[in-house]
């Protein structure tokens, strides 16, 4: 898009991208079967608990090792709170990653299509 496109022109279309994108993932989740794809995240956030507290406990243990006398509770706490949230993300994304594949590809399909229809309503093809 060119700066002389109107901002109103530019909005329409970032909204069309943006729920193209949105009817992508649904599509997306509908076809990995809904109910399967329920059991699979909640299992997955169960399972990825014990990887939050193992992430816990490998964030705490950098302010324990600190050669300071006494460790000071704020970074321990900071540090554990780091670690587990990367140990549960870590674990639920992989757990998870057929279900992220799935969602990602059909959408990427619904927005290219929108893009497609974009670039043909500003460059229509005369074959005359």
């Amino acid at each position: 898009m060119n700066r002389t496109t109107p901002a109103t022109t530019r909005l329409a279309y970032g909204r069309r991208l943006v729920n193209a994108g949105i009817s992508g993932i649904r599509t997306g989740r509908e076809n990995f079967d809904p109910q399967r794809a329920s059991a699979l995240v909640s299992n997955s956030a169960e399972e990825s608990l014990k990887l939050a507290v193992v992430g816990a406990c490998l964030g705490i243990l950098p302010a324990c090792l600190m050669r300071r006398r006494s460790p000071r509770l704020s970074s321990a706490l900071a540090l554990g709170v780091a670690g587990s949230a990367l140990g549960f993300c870590a674990g639920f994304s992989w757990k998870t990653r057929k279900l992220t594949s799935s969602l990602a590809h059909s959408a990427m399909r619904e927005v290219r299509r929108v893009k497609d229809e974009h670039w043909l309503d500003k460059n229509p093809i005369d074959y005359a």
